[in-house]
């Protein structure tokens, strides 16, 4: 099931992330920011275990990025992350964003879900914050994409595909 992270989530979050930035898959985030910004993650739980981890981080006034999408690698391919990037689209459209980009090395699956790749020259200099610090700045090799909820039907994000509690 998907729901809103809570505290005592963290440290299950900052394990799943953590498997995956040891790859060079993800960046790493510290436990420390991972309770700074508990509120953007939600997580998929099953049986009282936290399989998978996404999160919404505002970036401006119409712009959210989804980060930190992780699910458990013997978990893959059920559509937990499919479920986890739904409901951060849900929240971004019932905030008001606009927009919803991601960096990533999953291009194919951000494409299927309605993402478009995009130059990330095109994203504003706020995003490349975490950039700076990551070992394979300036040669970056993950794909910009970017969904434009605007654009999209008001069912086609809203509309409830998921058991989401908050």
């Amino acid at each position: 099931m998907v729901r809103k992270a809570k505290l005592s989530d963290a440290r299950f979050i900052y394990t799943l992330v953590g498997e995956f930035a040891r790859r060079g898959l993800l960046l790493p985030r510290s436990l420390n920011s991972i309770y700074e910004h508990i509120r953007d993650f939600w997580v998929y739980e099953e049986e009282g275990k936290v399989v998978g981890c996404a999160a919404l981080q505002v970036i401006w006034e119409d712009l959210a990025e989804i980060r930190s999408l992780a699910v458990k690698e013997d978990r893959q391919g059920e559509g937990i992350g499919r479920e986890l990037v739904e409901a951060c689209l849900r929240e971004a459209k019932e905030l008001g964003v606009g927009r919803v980009f991601s960096l990533t090395y999953a291009r194919e699956f951000f494409e299927r879900m309605g993402f478009s790749p995009v130059e990330k020259s095109s994203l504003p200099h706020k995003v490349w914050g975490d950039c700076v610090n990551c070992v394979k700045f300036p040669e970056c090799d993950e794909t910009a994409v970017i969904i434009d909820l605007r654009k999209l039907p008001p069912a086609a994000v809203v509309e409830e595909k998921t058991a989401v509690k908050s």
